[in-house]
């Protein structure tokens, strides 16, 4: 595909066009922007340089001439940036000479421009030949991302990493903006505190705020499992500093279908779950000793890594930094991610081990996410020092999913039980309550019998007096007939 110019003010107002300028600009101060090449002569303490990338046997076998004599003025360029650097740093420490001081720095402007152009050009090339590069110079490029992609060419590039170019859901994005989220309320609220000193967002009604709402709002109504989560809105923030809404909308979704995020965002977060499990094992192999002294003070792992994976160190690390690791991400994977953050520990690790729980959440907080401003290079360089066996990650990954397994296993098994437990209790108070209604029942018995037992002996009584009423008027009716027997008799 080919590309055209575009406007290197898109970084502040929220976009870049998906094409290049047709000439380098001028130099960016900030080495992140231009690739690893750059390199602050100042960065004194961070002595790591990056060589430009050297060409396998089999990427020079599909390398152009033009392309081959390209990598190696890149190299020679590289290699007299890092003379002219160490040239710098011992004459600085001297300060005999300052005239060969300004001629070194004067050379050093002039070397960068030179690699600067060379760069853009290589790009240039390499966005222009996309699939012949990913078919033929995959290591070669894999080189030049870890590398750093050039500011004006991250938009165009992540697009293409991520396959995200021509994508049918771009089509529905004007669709979806028109109707309403459940998820509304909660992006507006967090929106406010993405950034919030970045000046594309900064201001409750700025585009940056607006634009992000958009794509997070989109999103929720195109994955309503997910719908919305704490942190995507970085993610999302940083794609809209390079390109326009519609298309950080295409990347983010082939993010979250392709490079595990959705798993990371689900409700359950089962997948940040196997991520910290992987990353205490790579912490326990590498850095035992730093491993025990976690535990003894009760410093969690996902009391500092969950972030490094929910955000990819955007939250963690300054932008600049951030976003080189973002680029390795999006050739790479988590994999990245896993790297930097055992390579930040490892770095660390005579500090924390002297420290308390406290102590240990502060240098967290204040001191590591600067270590590494002026010189991204070397925490990238270090990163790739840290062993990482991808078939073992795997294995991790199926130890994890028994263990979860067996966990809810356990769970609907105690579930089952409790269900068991109540219904029995349910029962109990059932015949419980039946004992009490015999009861009852056999005391109104008993009072109902007693009380029988009485009307029983009242009748036998009033029984008994009825018959004596009874005897009383027959003997009465007699008295009565006899002397009116003797008085007929004596009339005769």
């Amino acid at each position: 595909m080919s590309i055209a110019s575009s406007s290197p003010e898109r970084e502040s107002s929220g976009g870049a066009q998906l094409q290049c300028p047709p000439s380098p600009p001028g130099l960016d101060p900030d080495p992140s922007s231009t690739g690893s090449p750059i390199i602050s002569p100042d960065s004194s303490s961070h002595d790591a340089v990056l060589s430009a990338p050297a060409a396998s046997p089999a990427d020079s076998e599909n390398l152009s001439p033009d392309e081959l004599e390209l990598l190696a003025k890149l190299e020679e360029q590289n290699r007299l940036l890092e003379a002219d650097s160490k040239s710098m740093r011992s004459m600085s420490g001297s300060r005999r000479n300052s005239g060969s001081s300004l001629v070194s720095s004067s050379s050093a402007s002039s070397n960068l421009s030179h690699l600067e152009e060379d760069t853009w050009i290589l790009w240039g090339r390499i966005v222009n030949e996309w699939e012949e590069w990913r078919r033929k110079k995959d290591k070669l490029l894999k080189e030049l991302i870890r590398k750093g992609i050039p500011h004006h060419f991250r938009a165009i590039v992540w697009q293409l990493l991520g396959n995200a170019t021509d994508m049918p859901v771009k089509n529905q994005y004007s669709e979806l903006l028109k109707m309403s989220s459940p998820c509304e309320k909660l992006i507006r609220r967090d929106i406010a505190r993405t950034y919030p000193e970045h000046e594309f967002f900064k201001g409750q009604d700025s585009l940056g705020q607006e634009v992000l709402f958009n794509v997070m709002k989109a999103y929720s109504l195109v994955d309503r499992e997910v719908g919305y989560c704490q942190g995507s809105a970085f993610i999302v923030g940083l794609l809209l500093m390079q390109m326009p809404e519609e298309e950080a909308f295409c990347v983010f979704v082939r993010l979250m279908q392709e490079y595990r995020l959705r798993e990371l965002f689900k409700p359950s977060m089962a997948e940040l779950g196997l991520c910290i499990y992987q990353f205490e094992y790579m912490l326990q192999e590498q850095l035992p000793e730093l491993n025990v002294h976690f535990r003894s003070q009760s410093f969690h792992t996902s009391m500092y890594a969950s972030s490094w994976f929910l955000t990819l160190f955007l939250t963690f690390l300054p932008l600049p930094v951030a976003t080189r690791i973002f680029d390795i991400f999006m050739y790479e994977g988590l994999e990245i991610i896993f790297r930097v953050g055992l390579a930040i520990l490892q770095y660390n690790q005579t500090d924390l081990i002297q420290l308390d729980m406290e102590g240990m959440s502060q240098h967290f907080q204040k001191v590591i996410p600067h270590q590494f401003d002026s010189c991204p290079d070397k925490l990238i360089l270090r990163a790739y020092q840290v062993k990482y066996n991808p078939k073992r990650m795997k294995k991790l990954e199926k130890e994890y999913t028994t263990i979860k397994n067996k966990e809810m296993e356990e769970q609907i098994e105690i579930k089952r039980l409790r269900t068991e437990n109540r219904l029995l209790k349910q029962r109990i108070e059932t015949l419980e309550k039946g004992q009490v209604t015999r009861a009852q029942e056999a005391e109104e018995n008993y009072v109902i019998k007693r009380e029988l037992a009485m009307v029983r002996q009242q009748c036998s009584a009033a029984s008994e007096n009825l018959e004596k009423a009874q005897d009383t008027i027959r003997e009465l009716q007699q008295q009565f007939l006899k002397p009116s027997g003797s008085f007929l008799k004596h009339k005769n």
